[in-house]
């Protein structure tokens, strides 16, 4: 049988272990603590508390009225997947998102924001739309005048 390891350290030396098993604790154990520190807890009186604003300047504003009649504001993401498939790939995907930001901005509150977002995706579903047209023009002119040059 083997017997247990001695203990480290010296039996009388008090950092060889661990403070709080009998022994005084070493350097820096039971100093006074350092009490409130400034800027934190309760504000100090004649100050304002954490969200409220300064004297002489206003309350924060809102993002603007909602919609009138409380219409839902649309988002063009149907149209602006199908102009992407069907038209303009680039100005599809622009248009894919705008659209998708309409609905976090209402949801966030900011009813500007998502009227100015519907707003360029309806703009961009009708550049795609735009653009397609004139590539299919283009592509038939194209088409009209090397057959033409053939006769």
């Amino acid at each position: 049988m083997t017997t247990p390891p001695p203990p480290y350290g010296n039996p009388g030396d008090p950092y060889g272990q661990q403070p709080g098993y009998g022994q005084q604790p070493g350097y820096g154990y039971g100093q006074p603590g350092y009490g409130q520190q400034p800027g934190y807890g309760q504000p100090v009186y004649g100050q304002p508390g954490y969200g409220t604003p300064a004297p002489g300047y206003p309350p924060p504003g809102g993002f603007g009225a909602p919609p009138p009649d409380g219409a839902p504001i649309p988002n063009y993401l149907w149209q602006s997947i199908v102009v992407t498939l069907l038209c303009c790939l680039p100005a599809g995907i622009v248009a894919i998102v705008n659209s998708a930001r309409v609905q976090s901005k209402q949801q966030m509150g900011d009813i500007q924001g998502a009227l100015a977002c519907s707003r360029r995706a309806r703009t961009w579903c009708i550049v795609s739309v735009v653009s397609g047209i004139l590539y299919l023009l283009l592509i038939l002119l194209l088409i009209i005048v090397s057959v033409g040059s053939y006769n």
